[in-house]
């Protein structure tokens, strides 16, 4: 159904400018509704004590702030990840913000954290999970653009969303806010992390906590990313956020927009840096792969090179809601010829 009204109405969409088709759909799904098939045993998959009915989920940037939700489990993910949220409500950057590559099946944004704010965005989520208390709900949290405290402004973030969010990630990685990538930086990072651990250890708090990364770390900065996440109580990395590097091969009039870009030309850097992570890790760290995931061999050359779960985002604008459950079949059968019992079997196996 899905298929066809989507291939229907795209060749319409792609006139409507991003952020309005965007808002469209946020407001569709938002009060959408549709009884979900149970996904196939062997895409069951246990990470960070969290049990998932399969691996595919949907990144941070859809769902800003946290209205649909919902509606977006229903097309079959088996977790939603809402945000990036910060502090204060802000606007974020200058429209136009969102560029559409459409030969290039890529996507170029500089939307700079533009969000309601954390009380409203708990709001949201608050009414969502009354009516689905079993939605596994991923909450991206960042820091305000004229915040005084970055550290600080985390701090607040996971005191606010700890109880309602199945996991949360902190955005350190984003292009569009000016110095957020410094937080990346080994002694920021040192220090944000066992900020984060404190405040966690002397509140009794349990929520898994990852952190989101960029694809454009040299060697030596995924290594010292690598220590510090070896030696604190972070639990998952989420490998990768869009990149600000742009290939000589894109053809689309926007390619040099400025923003961080996702989709099919990041696909290759996404998945070796996971690869790189994966193995300088030994594998102890939870990973997630994003970044140019459309297809069930997409996904499952990700969790071969070391992914325990997969996100999309961009492949949904391109390819329609149907590409959930078409990644899920194809990755059953690839699952399956390979002769795996299930999703954890087949992590990593091509690093071993």
């Amino acid at each position: 159904m899905f298929e066809k009204l989507y291939k229907k109405i795209f060749p319409i969409i792609k006139f409507i400018p991003p952020e309005i088709a965007h808002n469209l759909a946020i407001k569709f799904f938002s009060n959408f509704k549709k009884e979900i098939k149970p996904d196939d045993p062997i895409l069951n998959t246990r990470v960070c004590n969290l049990q998932f009915t399969n691996p595919i989920g949907l990144a941070a940037g859809f769902d800003k702030n946290g209205e649909a939700f919902e509606g977006l489990t229903c097309l079959g993910f088996g977790f939603v990840e809402v945000g990036t949220i910060t502090i204060n409500p802000q606007y974020g950057n200058k429209k136009p913000r969102i560029f559409r590559l459409s030969e290039d099946k890529a996507i170029i944004n500089r939307l700079g954290f533009n969000n309601v704010g954390a009380e409203k965005v708990l709001e949201n989520i608050e009414k969502s999970l009354i009516t689905n208390s079993s939605s596994l709900l991923g909450v991206n949290l960042g820091k305000n653009l004229d915040t005084k405290d970055p550290f600080e402004d985390y701090i607040k973030l996971v005191r606010i969303f700890n109880k309602k969010a199945s996991y949360i990630t902190l955005n350190v990685s984003s292009p569009n806010t000016p110095g957020l990538r410094e937080l990346e930086e080994k002694d920021n990072l040192d220090r944000l992390v066992k900020k984060i651990s404190s405040f966690k250890r002397k509140n009794s708090i349990n929520v898994p906590v990852f952190i989101k990364i960029d694809p454009d770390l040299s060697k030596n900065e995924l290594g010292d990313i690598a220590d510090i996440i070896l030696s604190s109580s972070i639990e998952g990395v989420i490998i990768s956020n869009t990149s600000i590097q742009r290939s000589n091969n894109l053809i689309s009039k926007n390619a040099n927009e400025q923003g961080g870009i996702s989709g099919l030309p990041i696909k290759k850097k996404s998945n070796k840096l996971l690869k790189d992570f994966y193995t300088l890790t030994n594998g102890n760290v939870p990973l997630i792969g994003v970044g140019g995931i459309s297809t069930g061999k997409d996904a499952y050359e990700r969790i071969l090179n070391g992914a325990s779960l997969i996100q999309l985002y961009t492949a949904l604008v391109y390819k329609g809601p149907s590409v959930v459950n078409n990644i899920k079949k194809e990755l059953v059968y690839f699952l399956k010829k390979d002769n795996y019992k299930s999703i954890d079997k087949a992590v990593g196996k091509l690093n071993k």
